[in-house]
């Protein structure tokens, strides 16, 4: 299992469209689980609703987390994806 922290820059926090581009960024990676976690609460990246309703707001710290065959090539989509749009 790969993992990081992140604290969400977006003033906006993770809404729908981060959202949806960071569930379909997850369910490219099939055969690995992509989980974030904020304060005790994990969810599956690839579970859109389950995602948002995380409730993650600009200042929150996330753990992303890949357990799988590809989790070298998914955690660092997803370091790069929180990058870029969080």
């Amino acid at each position: 299992m790969k993992e990081f922290t992140y604290t969400i820059t977006d003033p906006l926090g993770i809404h729908a469209r981060p959202a949806g581009l960071l569930a379909k960024t997850a369910k490219d990676f099939g055969d690995t689980v992509v989980t974030v976690t904020k304060t005790g609460s994990t969810v599956k990246a690839s579970q859109l609703m389950k995602l948002m309703g995380l409730g993650v707001k600009q200042g929150d710290a996330v753990t992303v987390a890949a357990d799988g065959p590809s989790e070298e090539e998914a955690i660092a989509a997803m370091e790069q994806f929180f990058k870029e749009n969080l």
